[in-house]
């Protein structure tokens, strides 16, 4: 029994021990087992330093107002003269050409051919006879059948223009015609609808006559009502002013006789007091009656001469009324008088227009036949000049193609392209044994004096730090000792959709177009205090900050929490910003995180 109960106390204890021990054990590693859990944070100390806010630019140099030396005809290129970058003076040589004919005049010299086959193939045809063939050689047809057909189109012409005249002639007749049988309907229908448009002026104004009279019928009885109760309440006001009057005077008397009685007499003297009394209170009675029919009257009285005024306007309103009535009267009689007038002057003899509308009606047919003989002269004129016409289509088209070829004959130059001005050159398009091109241009010139561009596409970012006048720096700038650029305009880059800025550069000295410049170009260097990377600057809606690392001391070890720090940015280059904000300079500045990290959040740093 005693062994049994030894054994047990003794496992109670090991696994007491254990126990114990394993807190001991997660008491000193819970630090390191909450870092295990915690974003690790890169950091970097604010520190002072030197920013220099300048962009990088390379581009294209172009001329500002390039010269493009053209030819108007296709040429093989013997050899060129020039090269880019060459200065030349005007009438110097820049392309020589081999001495055979353009291609524009071989092509035209085969036209001219084919012309003439198809001309000989045409007078071979049994289509056209001798005759034909005589007058299309001789030029007739412009002669003879072009003054007979215009003739003949002419005589057309005057035959439709009669017929027009007939046709217009009878559709007058028609419209007289119509005009007279409904003069009545048509002509009178204005005056008609005046006439309509007074009488319906007239009954609105006896309609409105009658209802306001109406109305004024039952009113007369309210002011009627409203006069008697005036005057019943003027009446009993000024009968209460009566009796207060009389009051007055009695109480008057009685007062009076009180203080004039010097007697000793008591029982006379209380009698008088009695009498004072009496009248006071019939007074204060009669004021009390004065009192209350005043403002009864005076309500009635109001009343009374508001319903009065209302009555007043009334009968002036039919008063104007009836005088507006009396005016319609009268222009009613006048349209009238002048509708009966109309109506007697539109009866005309109808017959006798019916006559000359018939007359009208045989002439338009005259004229109708006259221009059918004249349509068939001319047609038979045109089938006669037919086959003469065709085969002056071939000869117009051998006269063209000889006109051709004798223009680019004449036009045919020598064997060189000379300079049309003094100046560089920038660009050169042809090499020798190719052809020249019509469009494009043979060589490209920069005039002599002009300078040139450079336009570079920058972030509205970099925009921002640079003005119109800044001067930049090249890279290498030994190789170019007289070269200098020269920011001249900030405008809106239409490419970029408001993103963009164009920077556009003058620039002068040895270059050329085409030239490829990569300069530096901005504010001066500036030393400032605090200094922290780009990708240490974060933005929210309250504005930019950064987050900093503040350590903190704990029995389980050192503690360490991102804190915001609002700044804001002084000037900044690609890499690193100057800021102004509550900052020492001595800072741990979070730069980059394992996870995202706010302010107040525990963080670790790297082993």
């Amino acid at each position: 029994m005693n062994e049994s109960g030894r054994k047990k106390r003794e496992w109670v204890k090991t696994a007491a021990i254990v126990f114990l021990s394993v807190m001991l054990v997660l008491t000193f590693f819970s630090s390191t087992i909450q870092n295990w859990s915690l974003p690790e944070v890169a950091t970097q100390y604010v520190q002072s330093g030197t920013i220099t806010a300048k962009a990088n630019i390379t581009g294209t140099v172009e001329s500002v107002d390039p010269y493009e030396v053209k030819v108007t005809e296709s040429r093989k290129v013997a050899s060129v003269a020039v090269r880019t970058g060459m200065e030349v003076q005007k009438g110097d040589v820049l392309v020589y050409l081999e001495d055979r004919d353009s291609k524009e005049l071989d092509e035209a010299k085969k036209a001219l051919k084919a012309a003439q086959a198809e001309y000989d193939s045409a007078i071979l045809s049994d289509k056209y006879t001798s005759s034909d063939i005589s007058d299309a050689n001789q030029g007739v047809t412009s002669e003879k059948y072009r003054d007979q057909i215009s003739r003949a189109q002419s005589a057309v012409e005057a035959a439709e223009k009669a017929v027009k005249a007939a046709e217009t002639a009878v559709k007058d007749g028609e419209a007289a015609l119509k005009a007279t049988e409904q003069f009545e309907g048509t002509v009178t229908e204005p005056l008609r609808t005046q006439l309509e448009t007074v009488e319906t002026q007239i009954n609105d104004r006896q309609q409105t006559i009658d209802y306001i009279q109406n109305i004024s019928t039952n009113a007369s009885k309210e002011l009627s009502e409203a006069k008697d109760e005036r005057d019943s309440a003027e009446r009993e006001l000024n009968t209460a002013k009566s009796e207060l009057n009389s009051t007055r005077s009695r109480m008057e008397a009685a007062r009076d006789r009180l203080n004039q009685y010097t007697g000793t007499d008591a029982a006379e003297k209380k009698k008088l007091e009695d009498e004072l009394r009496e009248a006071e209170d019939a007074f204060d009675e009669a004021e009390n009656s004065y009192d209350y029919w005043e403002p009864i009257f005076e309500e009635a009285e109001k009343e009374y001469i508001s319903l009065k005024k209302v009555d007043d306007d009334r009968s002036n309103q039919i008063l104007s009324l009836k005088g507006e009535i009396t005016q319609l009267e009268m222009n009613k009689y006048n349209i009238q008088k002048q509708l009966s007038q109309l109506e007697e002057a539109a009866k005309g003899d109808t017959e006798s227009m019916q006559k000359q509308l018939d007359a009208k009606k045989e002439q338009l047919d005259a004229r109708s036949r006259e221009l059918e003989e004249k349509k068939e002269a001319l047609t038979e004129l045109v089938n006669r000049a037919g086959n003469v016409t065709g085969l002056q289509k071939y000869l117009d088209a051998i006269k063209d193609a000889q006109k051709l070829v004798d223009e680019l004959t004449e036009k045919a130059g020598g064997t060189t392209i000379t300079a049309p001005i003094s100046g560089t050159v920038t660009a050169v398009n042809v090499t020798a044994g190719n052809e020249t091109s019509t469009t494009t241009p043979v060589v490209v010139m920069q005039r002599e004096g002009q300078g040139f561009t450079l336009k570079y596409s920058a972030t509205n970012e970099v925009a921002k730090k640079l003005s119109v006048g800044d001067v930049g720096s090249l890279v290498n700038a030994w190789r170019y000792d007289d070269v200098t650029v020269t920011l001249a305009s900030i405008q809106p880059d239409p490419d970029s959709r408001g993103q963009n800025k164009l920077l556009t550069f003058n620039v002068t000295g040895s270059v050329v177009a085409g030239q490829s410049l990569s300069f530096t170009i901005g504010q001066k260097s500036s030393n400032y205090n605090f200094i922290v990377p780009n990708s240490a600057i974060r933005e929210d809606n309250n504005g930019k900050f950064i987050l900093i690392v503040v350590s903190k001391g704990s029995p389980l070890g050192t503690r360490y929490t991102a804190s915001r720090v609002d700044v804001q940015v002084i000037a900044s280059d690609e890499t690193q910003s100057a800021v102004s904000g509550a900052l020492g300079g001595y800072e741990f500045v979070i730069t980059t995180s394992t996870k995202p990290v706010e302010a107040g959040n525990l963080v670790r740093l790297p082993d």
